[in-house]
């Protein structure tokens, strides 16, 4: 990394957080891609901030298909 690379990461913009549905997105199509979601807190943490009620011991393939059907719902994924 050159000196104006690293003055550009070291004052440049800090990144956008992700609102919720952007979140869910990118993590259902991460387990269509293969992946595995490694906290089942996390997942059902976000399913909760989008307004999904989740039981504690829901297991995350569970909660992961109700995030993808809240999503097509929502229109931010196809169908």
């Amino acid at each position: 990394m050159g000196f104006r690379q690293w003055l550009q990461a070291l004052f440049g913009k800090p990144p956008v957080p992700l609102d919720e549905f952007e979140r869910a997105r990118r993590l259902v199509l991460a387990v269509e891609r293969g992946g595995i979601p490694l906290n089942p807190a996390r997942v059902n943490a976000l399913a909760r901030d989008l307004g999904l009620e989740v039981r504690r011991d829901a297991p995350v393939e569970e909660t992961v298909a109700r995030l993808r059907a809240a999503l097509v719902r929502a229109g931010r994924l196809p169908g």
